[in-house]
């Protein structure tokens, strides 16, 4: 049975000479395809440029509870991005965040608000010039949905990195304080729009930076760091 389906793409890799195997978070949870002979064909519907990270595609596919892997029917770009893909920042950024998602996602069932919450922040993200900051937000926004959103309190000395919340009284050897605890907390009251938001600047961004992945590191069970954490830092260095 043929089913239709929103669809984010995680990431893509070929397989064998020319077939490529696709893993998406979709409005139904995580999904994973194979596309057969798509390196093949020199005309067909389907090419590797629709399986960019991130890419939000609108996917018809054939689905088997017997298979983890589904064959992709039809396929075709719900949302063309118009900057993301043409700004070297923009992209870097993607490229990082889908490898974020691809170890964090694990839901194979439908949760409407996450994909939600992913396909605006992206949609956002394409249409805003001045978003060097968006990934610190789009990390801690995604924690909500992940379940260890951070408990705050901005009179408090510490934050607590391994219970998730701040603290006069440490608990653990994993916390912040000082100037970075202040930004950390500033950055948690940051929305994508808010107001007067001053841009980071590059030293305060890899702090936090390394504080949220440390943050993610002690929270998401087989946590891997991402491959592209490096260049990611040198192209904000």
């Amino acid at each position: 049975m043929l089913t239709t389906h929103k669809a984010i793409v995680l990431s893509s890799i070929k397989y064998a000479d020319y077939d490529l195997i696709v893993k998406c978070y979709t409005d139904q949870g995580i999904k994973s395809y194979i596309i057969k002979r798509i390196y093949k064909q020199s005309k067909g519907k389907l090419t590797p440029a629709f399986f960019l990270p991130l890419t939000q595609l609108e996917i018809t596919a054939k689905y088997s509870e017997k298979r983890t892997l589904h064959f992709i029917n039809e396929a075709k770009i719900s949302y063309p991005y118009t900057t993301v893909f043409s700004n070297i920042i923009k992209q870097t950024i993607v490229i990082f965040l889908a490898e974020i998602l691809t170890t964090t996602l694990r839901e194979e069932e439908s949760n409407t608000p996450l994909f939600s919450f992913l396909e605006t922040s992206l949609q956002w993200f394409d249409t805003h010039s001045n978003a060097t900051d968006f990934h610190l937000i789009f990390l801690m926004r995604l924690t909500k949905y992940l379940g260890f959103y951070p408990e705050v309190d901005t009179a408090s000395l510490y934050f607590d990195l391994l219970h998730g919340k701040s603290t006069n009284h440490l608990e653990s050897n994993y916390f912040i304080s000082g100037e970075l605890s202040a930004n950390f907390m500033e950055l948690l009251q940051t929305n994508f729009d808010t107001e007067n938001h001053q841009n980071y600047k590059n030293k305060t961004r890899q702090e936090l930076l390394d504080v949220i992945l440390q943050y993610y590191e002690l929270h998401v069970p087989d946590y891997k760091k991402p491959k592209s954490l490096e260049v990611f830092k040198t192209i904000f260095h």
